[in-house]
């Protein structure tokens, strides 16, 4: 069978791939209108169980709004230092968020009224979260091969969101993607870099026929 991707293609992707970093820091700008609907577009192409295409994007436009969601990540920064004991201080010196310096803030959600599509998820219902994280990595994608930051942002109350963004019952925040230019990518993930965590090696994590400690 020939192949659809020349050599050139395949490596891109991978290139892509290996480049991808979890973005804090942004130099502000934009993202023109047309370039921001063909990242969601990518989102939106990604697989989902059943189909169900669970994922919601709000785009976050007002200034005060921001400004909202920002306090709230700062609320539950200041519980996770704590929550993290010995290593509160250390946590405190990490830049975890770029919401007020990024282009673009989304929020994505799981819909609501997700208890109605059971294909695929009877057994395991959590695989709505899996497909919109499939989604966000389309996005995350994407973005890096158009030369702009991502950074997903998981510090804050779910519930507190929900009341800023008049979310429906059902509905789940999962992630706030900062979004835009940036003056230079990371060398390797930036917790590593601060010496936070060290990516395991692959064949540490490959196991065969079972379940292998």
């Amino acid at each position: 069978m020939t192949s659809d991707f020349s050599q050139r293609d395949i490596d891109a992707i991978y290139r892509v791939i290996a480049q991808r970093r979890d973005m804090r820091h942004f130099s502000g700008g934009d993202v023109p209108p047309e370039q921001l609907r063909r990242l969601l577009l990518a989102a939106h192409q990604a697989p989902s169980v059943g189909l169900m295409q669970p994922w919601r994007f709000i785009r976050i436009s007002k200034p005060e709004l921001r400004e909202d969601i920002y306090q709230l990540v700062q609320q539950e920064r200041d519980r996770t230092a704590a929550a993290l004991g010995e290593r509160e201080s250390e946590f405190l010196r990490l830049k975890v968020e770029g919401i007020t310096d990024c282009a673009e803030l989304l929020v994505v959600a799981l819909m609501d009224k997700r208890e109605h599509h059971v294909f695929g998820r009877r057994t395991l219902p959590e695989m709505d979260l899996a497909s919109a994280a499939c989604a966000i990595q389309n996005l995350w994608l994407a973005a890096r091969s158009e030369n702009l930051g991502l950074g997903w942002v998981s510090l804050f109350e779910p519930d507190a969101l929900k009341t800023v963004l008049n979310m429906p019952v059902g509905s789940h925040p999962i992630a706030l993607l900062c979004l835009g230019p940036v003056d230079a990518f990371y060398d390797k993930p930036m917790l590593e870099q601060e010496q936070w965590a060290q990516r395991c090696p692959l064949d540490e994590l490959i196991m065969e026929n079972g379940w292998q400690s």
